[in-house]
């Protein structure tokens, strides 16, 4: 049986998970916006906890004060990546003239880069509230409570790495390890909150052997994840596409990708043939409203949406609104797919 201070647990997770998905969609509408640079200092904006509304409320050599500290910043990072043996990356960085380029101020983008930094803070501090929760496990699933201190770490590491974002200017190899972060983040929360509530509850028995779809909805996990990482790479492509035609010539960006676009496009092609069969078997082994089944229903769902926004993304130039879309239900559908996992793998069998 739950106790209030485990259900206490269980709902503050699912509302983290949730925010945590918000707070990728705002980082997609930064990204597909071009609005990374709106605050072109971390944890600040500008220098102030609330943005300016107007560039009168700046300095006067507020372009050369960022940059200066952008470029010193930048230093210290490569340093770092000298003393790990990456030193191709950090001449990379060194070398890099758009650091050095400053951001003209756009109020537009300002806000909407400080909201997507205020969903990060609100989500760092449910991560800490669940990490107090999740002592109510202590002694019945200790896993609970050293998994919650983790993904606090990691979100501190992901927060650190938001500002070395900003202060690359977007470098693409630590957008990509960003983005990977962040799926990090969400597969421990969907762990947590599935093992937490499956505490209490009983494994599902069914009548033939489960194997193949184990296995088959393991390969979907890792498929999906390859594909984030693939569509984060065009993303990148896309954008340096986009600054040498000087962001003109829209509707030919993605056709110069080369083939990284291909390669993503084709894996989802697998992505949707592995999860259209898992559909099929999951109607085979769990009938009528079974929790599994739903949740294979709202698979197939995300996917149509994916579809549907890939479509539009590669044939209408790459609008904002598709972009944002295509990055948020990828982990939704991540997300989704591995709580499937979660629930066939805990699945008692045995065969008729």
């Amino acid at each position: 049986m739950v106790t209030k201070s485990e259900n206490r647990f269980i709902r503050l997770n699912l509302i983290t998970l949730i925010v945590t998905l918000v707070l990728i969609l705002a980082g997609a509408v930064v990204r597909s916006t071009g609005s990374g640079m709106g605050c072109p200092d971390w944890p600040k904006c500008f220098d102030q906890y609330i943005p300016p509304t107007s560039v009168d409320q700046l300095p006067q050599d507020y372009k050369e004060k960022y940059v200066a500290g952008r470029i010193a910043k930048n230093e210290r990072f490569a340093k770092l990546l000298d003393k790990m043996g990456k030193s191709h990356l950090a001449n990379s960085i060194r070398h890099d003239e758009t650091i050095a380029v400053p951001e003209e101020f756009n109020v537009a983008k300002t806000w909407t880069e400080y909201i997507n930094r205020l969903t990060g803070a609100i989500t760092g501090f449910l991560l800490v509230g669940l990490v107090i929760c999740s002592f109510a496990f202590k002694g019945k699933a200790n896993r609970l409570i050293v998994l919650s201190i983790l993904n606090v770490v990691i979100v501190i590491i992901q927060a650190w790495l938001g500002s070395i974002v900003v202060s690359t200017n977007l470098v693409a190899w630590i957008v990509t390890v960003h983005m990977l972060l962040a799926i990090v983040i969400l597969a421990i929360l969907v762990y947590t909150h599935f093992y937490a509530d499956s505490l209490s509850r009983e494994r599902t028995v069914i009548i033939s052997g489960t194997g193949w779809l184990k296995l088959l909805v393991l390969i979907s996990v890792i498929l999906s994840t390859i594909q984030i990482v693939f569509g984060t790479e065009v993303r990148e492509a896309i954008d340096e596409v986009s600054r040498n035609l000087l962001y003109e010539q829209r509707n030919t960006w993605v056709a110069k990708t080369g083939s990284i676009f291909q390669y993503h496009r084709d894996l989802a092609i697998f992505v949707v043939v592995a999860n259209v069969v898992i559909y099929q078997l999951m109607m085979n082994k769990f009938g009528g409203k079974a929790k599994e089944l739903r949740m294979s229903n709202m698979i197939i769902l995300v996917l149509l949406i994916q579809i549907a926004s890939g479509l539009i993304l590669s044939n209408f130039a790459l609008p904002p609104f598709a972009q944002a879309t295509h990055l948020v239900f990828s982990t939704v559908l991540f997300t989704l797919q591995f709580y499937l996992f979660l629930q066939v793998y805990r699945t008692q069998t045995y065969n008729q």
